[in-house]
């Protein structure tokens, strides 16, 4: 069978001592050429185990599936960077023509894979995620606040597509690794990937349940992991500070003149509150604006200390895996 696309699956491993080999068995199904359900044929050519120091016995796991299948690398990280930053190394030491991401724990099917390859395709994507048809089984409260802090992000921050964030990724390989290279200390990588890539779609998954493994998230981490998001998703947070202070000003000249009207007409006004409103509204929407036009230069070097590219050059479409499609499936809109 002639395989049109090779794929390579990153797993960032922190506890991954019990589901890591259930997980690699499932995907050594996948080792083999498979055809998808629209009809393409793809295989994974590799699986990426990137160890992020965690507290179990996760490396001796990771050194029995290297020695067992030939299709398994390991990377080591030197201390423990995140899930963020394991997931961008070993995307930037992969070579297949996709990149999956995945979790550790088994919460997140391979099966699903063929069908989110399948919407890559159909509709010209270089992003897909899954997107759960069922809640993540981490507990109602947990799952509120996500969803709201992708809300409020989304709100706030301008980000389109942060309802759509989540491990499970399907990213055009170039983009991916492209991204990896570039992306600064820090970097929200769903952030990072939505400069380049155009469009983001989902595709319908459906989680497990991850058994009796104990997430490695603290409510403290999950904060953290929260405000990355907010800081790195753009600057209208900055903008929103000027805004405020130019509403404060035009405010505190508003009352002014009010002030300064009711005084011509007659009307009593107690002596003293007229200035010390006015000069209040007034400094402070200065002060405001004046920290907020400081805040988008301040912008602009954050998003060149992220590694936010002016540009990214990529191959042609048509050449590369988006152009190897069954030739009676229809092609996207331009």
């Amino acid at each position: 069978m002639v395989v049109d696309h090779d794929i390579s699956v990153v797993i960032p491993v922190y506890q991954g001592e019990k589901h890591l080999p259930g997980v690699a068995g499932e995907l050594e199904r996948m080792v083999d050429p498979f055809v998808t359900p629209e009809g393409n044929t793809a295989r994974v050519a590799e699986l990426v185990l990137v160890y992020d120091n965690g507290p179990d016995d996760s490396p001796r796991v990771i050194r029995e599936l290297v020695a067992k299948y030939d299709w398994v690398r390991a990377v080591w990280l030197s201390r423990n960077y995140g899930q963020h930053a394991a997931t961008l190394a070993g995307m930037s030491s992969t070579g297949g023509d996709w990149i999956v991401t995945m979790d550790e724990d088994g919460q997140q099917d391979p099966a699903d894979i063929p069908a989110m390859l399948d919407t890559a395709l159909r509709q010209g994507a270089s992003v897909v995620y899954g997107a759960p048809v069922n809640d993540p089984p981490h507990g109602f409260l947990r799952n509120s606040a996500s969803r709201s802090a992708k809300w409020l992000v989304g709100r706030l921050g301008g980000t389109e597509d942060v309802s759509k964030y989540n491990s499970f990724r399907l990213v055009l390989g170039e983009v991916g690794r492209s991204v990896a290279a570039y992306a600064g200390s820090g970097i929200y990588l769903d952030v990072g990937l939505g400069w380049v890539a155009r469009p983001v779609v989902t595709c319908p998954v459906t989680l497990r349940d991850e058994g009796q493994r104990v997430s490695g998230y603290t409510v403290r981490s999950l904060l953290s992991h929260f405000w990355r998001l907010a800081l790195t998703s753009g600057t209208r947070g900055l903008r929103i500070v000027s805004s405020l202070g130019a509403a404060l000003a035009a405010l505190g000249i508003g009352v002014a003149v009010a002030l300064v009207i009711a005084k011509l007409a007659g009307t009593h006004i107690a002596e003293g509150w007229t200035s010390l409103v006015t000069i209040i509204l007034i400094t402070s929407g200065a002060v405001l604006f004046s920290l907020g036009v400081i805040a988008e230069y301040l912008g602009v070097a954050v998003n060149t200390a992220m590694g936010r590219p002016t540009y990214l050059i990529v191959a042609d479409p048509a050449e590369g895996p988006l152009g190897r499609r069954r030739a009676d499936v229809p092609k996207p809109t331009e």
